[in-house]
This record gives structure tokens, C-alpha cells and sequence, in this order.
């Protein structure tokens, strides 16, 4: 048995869907899990240079025999859910809904709408957190995925109990992820900057909740970092310390050229700032991880594009991941040198600690 939960340390997008569809392929997880709602967006590139986009489902679709299941503490948009379903041509037998999954209804982005929330907090308007307060209040008009078979037929075939399901697989020994949301800096509980975060808690802890798992079962908890991390546009979004500008990572990186990276769901070009070593301690903290992995490795220095091998990366890498190692925590087992899910490597050797890593100042 193992429970692996992927959770962000920053303020989302920092890789956990590459990294989460990287250990689904590497440790042949039986069952990938998605939390969240369609508001965030998590993505690779493939070996085809494609980009991957999923707001619902899981990035472990990526290995053939892995089941893809959504739990009972998500929402669901069911159009998006849909259209992603049938996009990758999954088949029906890949696929589970928990019946409590609570529906975002068109009211919901109506709602968000007529709040303000993009121009207050740069919401996406999903209906996200206008659902998730109707769900806290039991309104009457509340429904789950099990009240709209009526009215989307197609959801009916993949209906069932995620946590029951999840619970008898570790029981039977199978091997199951967690593919966490958003990022540790937006906790609707932990974060330093409520109200700018998001409508969730989005720590390990908060995810094991949304499943229906006791934490006495997890084996593995993988916190994502990036190298410069990124908010989503518009200053009302909240404060990212040590703000920079796309051109000036590009001079520094050496990128032979632009970079900017965008919002999966509104498209918007996202802020991006020096990594905080502060909020990295302070999320590693909080979720106890076993395991650590670090994307944009490229960012540091073009030249680390690609690199397999820890003992080739640029001085910047390397004085970086020192510092890392020094004030964060002890070691780091995988690395991002690129967008592509093949640009993930696993350092080698990998010693796998026996408690979890902390480094205690």
C-alpha cells in the first residue's frame, strides 16, 4: 500500500500536475485523485510538445491503467467535465464521480460576477467559491452529482463512493495519489494574505479531507516549488514579495527567447516574483513533506534546459538548490529543467528519508 498527496507550496501553478502525472507513470499508481473545481488549471507538455490542460480531472491519466477519480470534497463544472472526458477519449471504466461531488450552477458565476470578485480578489468567476458558500449554508437549490442525471445523462455511468472505493483499494494494497490544487500561499486557512486567497484549504491535510482518508495511511507527501514563483495577474490578486518582470527573468535566465507564462483559465499574463524562502519554509512546515520537487531549474539559466545529470547544472542551479538544502529542507528528489513531463529528473541516489523532511532553524 501507498498514498502519495502533491501539494503546491507557493501560490499555485508551481507543477503539480507534471509532477503528479510523472510519479502516476514512474510508481504505476493504481488511482490518481483530483481535488479542487474547475477555477485552477494543472498542465505539462508532451512528448509531441503539446500542452495539457485539466480543470477537473487528473494529470495520471497519463498511464494507461491508472483509475481517475474525482471526490466527494471537489465541485464540478459538468460541461467542463464533459468536454474533458471526451477530449482524451477516456473510456467509462477509467473514470469515477463521487455522487456527493456539489455542482457549480450558472447562478454561481452570476453571483461571483455581481460581487466583484476579479476586480476585488482576481477571481476566475467559476462559480467556484459562490458554490462552495452555498454548499457551507445547505441552500435548498444545494445539488450534488447524484440530483442532475436528468438533466446530464452522460454522468450517471461514472457515479460512485471515492472514499469508500479509495479506502478499500489501500486496503488491498493498491498504490493511490492525491493531486492537490492550487498552492499553500492561497490556504483559506494558513495563507498570510486573507482575503487574497482562495476558497479552500490547500494543504495535504486539507486534501486527505476531501477524499475521505485518514492521515494515519499516508506514505508520501510530495510539496512542489518553483524556482520564481507566480501569482495570477492585477495586484488585487495579492502581494507577491520581490516582484520582477518577464523580460527581466529572460536577461537573467538567458532565455534566447520571450517568456511569460498565462493563466489556464483566464488566459491573463500571470506576475512573477524571486522565490520566497520564507513561504517555502513555512509550507514545508505545515505539511510535513517526505519528498521535494522543483520546477523551472531552466529559469535559473537557459543552459539547464533538459540537463539529466544533477552534476551538470549551472552554478546557478547549484548554488540555489545549496541554499535550498541549507534553509529549506535537507534534500530534493526531483527537478524540473523544463516544461515537458520528460524534463522531470529524479535525483539520484534518491535516499527516501524515514521522517519527514524538515529543516528546523
Amino acid at each position: 500500500m501507498s498514498l502519495w498527496v502533491v501539494v503546491g507550496g507557493q501560490y499555485g501553478s508551481e507543477g503539480k500536475g507534471k509532477v503528479s502525472a510523472f510519479i502516476t507513470k514512474q510508481e504505476n499508481i493504481d488511482i490518481c485523485v483530483r481535488c479542487g473545481g474547475p477555477n485552477s488549471g494543472h498542465s505539462f507538455v508532451d512528448e509531441h510538445g503539446k500542452t495539457i490542460v485539466l480543470r477537473q480531472l487528473p494529470t495520471g491519466f497519463v498511464n494507461p491503467r491508472t483509475r481517475l477519480l474525482i471526490p466527494a470534497g471537489a465541485l464540478i463544472d459538468p460541461l467542463i467535465l464533459k468536454q474533458e472526458i471526451e477530449s482524451i477519449g477516456l473510456p467509462r471504466e477509467r473514470i469515477g464521480i463521487d455522487r456527493k461531488c456539489f455542482i457549480i450552477e450558472e447562478k454561481d458565476r452570476e453571483k461571483e460576477q455581481a460581487l466583484g470578485l476579479r476586480e476585488r480578489l482576481s477571481s476566475t468567476l467559476c462559480g467556484v467559491g459562490a458554490a462552495q458558500s452555498r454548499r457551507v449554508l445547505r441552500a435548498e437549490d444545494a445539488r450534488s452529482a447524484r440530483d442532475i442525471s436528468s438533466e446530464h445523462p452522460w454522468i450517471s455511468q461514472y457515479l460512485t463512493d471515492v472514499g469508500d472505493e479509495v479506502n478499500t483499494a489501500l486496503d488491498r494494497d493498491k498504490k493511490v495519489l492525491i493531486e492537490g490544487t492550487q498552492g499553500f500561499g492561497l490556504s483559506l486557512y494558513h495563507s498570510d494574505h486573507f482575503p487574497k486567497t482562495t476558497s479552500r484549504d490547500t494543504t495535504a491535510a486539507g486534501f486527505l479531507s476531501e477524499v475521505g482518508l485518514s492521515p494515519r495511511l499516508v506514505t508520501e507527501i510530495v510539496v512542489v516549488f518553483r524556482t520564481f514563483p507566480i501569482r495570477v495577474a492585477g495586484h488585487q490578486a495579492g502581494p507577491l514579495k520581490d516582484e520582477i518582470t518577464w523580460d527581466q527573468l529572460q536577461q537573467e535566465s538567458r532565455y534566447p527567447n520571450p517568456i511569460e507564462e498565462r493563466t489556464s483559465v483566464t488566459h491573463k499574463i500571470r506576475r512573477v516574483g524571486r522565490f520566497d524562502w520564507e513561504l517555502a519554509k513555512r509550507a514545508v512546515l505545515f505539511n510535513r513533506p517526505t519528498r521535494l520537487a522543483i520546477n523551472g531549474v531552466d529559469y535559473l539559466n537557459f543552459e539547464n534546459l533538459g540537463i539529466r545529470e544533477e552534476q551538470n547544472l549551472t552554478a546557478e542551479a547549484k548554488n540555489f538548490l545549496d541554499r535550498f538544502y541549507s534553509d529549506v529542507a535537507p534534500e530534493v528528489q526531483y527537478l524540473g529543467v523544463g516544461p515537458k513531463l520528460s524534463h522531470i529528473v529524479r535525483l539520484s541516489p534518491c535516499n527516501q528519508p524515514a521522517s519527514p523532511v524538515l529543516r528546523v532553524a
